[in-house]
């Protein structure tokens, strides 16, 4: 059967998909990046996928990743989602996201966006921190990340979690947003909450969505503060689907645990006010709770997350635990 006869799935209650059709045949797809893109912007999609199908891909290598360094390699995409438009939420389950590399990079560049010392956007009265790239090992079959430090007479050994630092789709209107920035569309929020088992929920702004991903991180603390995670190439996994009509003003994160809300700007102050907000109403609307018993909740249940406190917009995660939550 033919894409356009396709069946598309409505998701009904969050978490949960209606069963598909007999005839609404999923396809599971192979496709292999073969060139980055330095924007989140509309432009010829790399691959079209129909609600339902499951993509096994990986993201890009080469440049930054390589143990002596390069350039930047770009963001994998776009997907074109067939039967997405403007108005609808993207669903993008996470299956299966794995590092297939024997190592990973961290940087500290001096003048690069970082927490703790002056960068392009905030000067201080202080000198750069030092350049420096460290190189981490990546063993035990990728679940540990192993890091000698002669200057300290240390070595770390530590567990890693693998994750996605970008997820997007093409901002609204006409708007093409660097690789480095997150917002509403999602893009570079590296949040560790993007992981395998999760699911993404991105606001569709566009016919077709166009997906983007990339920036795999082997492991990253809560809020990325010296600018990079350890950055690293990933085997993943997904499975699209879509909302028709539901329209979500900013990202959404779920998994087994918890429902989570993004929001990413500066200051940091106001991303969280974004995700704080976002979360009420997300248990207002959906939840079906009033709006200020829906604050109460929030107030009393919530877990932030400094996603990151490095890129041109800060991201903060607040999270409420669904065990909490009314069936």
């Amino acid at each position: 059967m033919g894409r356009k006869a396709r069946i598309v799935g409505v998701v009904l209650l969050f978490g949960m998909f209606s069963t598909p059709a007999p005839e609404a045949r999923a396809e599971t797809r192979k496709f292999k990046p073969q060139k980055g893109v330095p924007t989140f912007a509309v432009r010829e999609p790399v691959l079209r996928v129909a609600p339902g199908d499951v993509v096994e891909t990986e993201t890009l290598g080469g440049g930054y990743y390589d143990k002596e360094g390069g350039k930047w390699p770009g963001e994998v995409g776009p997907f074109f989602i067939e039967g997405a438009t403007p108005g609808d939420t993207l669903v993008v389950k996470i299956l299966r996201l794995r590092t297939n590399s024997d190592h990973a990079v961290s940087t500290h560049t001096p003048g690069f966006i970082s927490a703790v010392a002056s960068d392009r956007y905030t000067r201080m009265l202080n000198a750069p921190i030092p350049s420096r790239r460290y190189v981490w090992r990546i063993e035990k079959n990728g679940t540990v990340g192993v890091l000698d430090l002669p200057n300290s007479k240390k070595r770390l050994e530590v567990p890693l979690s693998p994750m996605l630092g970008r997820v997007a789709v093409a901002p609204d209107g006409e708007e093409a947003w660097g690789g480095l920035w997150p917002g509403n569309f999602g893009g570079n929020m590296d949040a560790s909450d993007v992981r395998e088992g999760a699911t993404v929920h991105l606001p569709v702004f566009h016919e077709g969505a166009y997906f983007y991903f990339g920036d795999g991180h082997a492991l990253q603390g809560d809020g990325e503060v010296c600018g990079s995670g350890l950055e690293t190439t990933m085997e993943v996994t997904f499975q699209f689907e879509l909302i028709k009509g539901k329209k979500i003003a900013w990202p959404r994160i779920e998994n087994d645990e918890f429902i989570m809300t993004v929001g990413s700007v500066r200051p940091l102050s106001d991303a969280l006010r974004i995700a704080t907000v976002e979360m009420v109403e997300w248990l207002e609307n959906d939840y079906k709770f009033e709006r200020w018993d829906a604050l109460q909740t929030v107030s009393q249940l919530a877990q932030m997350r400094v996603a990151n406190m490095v890129d041109p917009n800060y991201a903060v995660v607040v999270k409420i635990p669904k065990r909490f939550l009314p069936k």
